[in-house]
């Protein structure tokens, strides 16, 4: 059996929530817009050697990179 690396939750404001779901390598949350005609708001999470990688795609728009970057994404200090 593989190693549980990561575990994943998912909350709503339905009171809904899923907790513990196990994963190895990567998981990922896909969130469909209907606002917006179904668009698909995508966030995964990967563990790798290297690091994590954190990949997010909203439409046709992507960025992917490492945790680190991702964090100097959101503080403005990546473009």
């Amino acid at each position: 059996m593989s190693e549980i690396r990561m575990t994943t939750e998912t909350r709503t404001d339905y009171e809904c929530e899923v907790a513990g779901l196990p994963a190895e390598r990567w998981a990922e949350a896909v969130f469909k817009l209907k606002e917006s005609g179904e668009e698909e708001f995508v966030i995964e999470v990967s563990v790798e050697k290297a690091g994590i990688i954190v990949g997010i795609l909203v439409g046709e728009v992507a960025w992917k990179g490492t945790l680190e970057g991702f964090k100097k994404l959101l503080k403005g200090e990546l473009k």
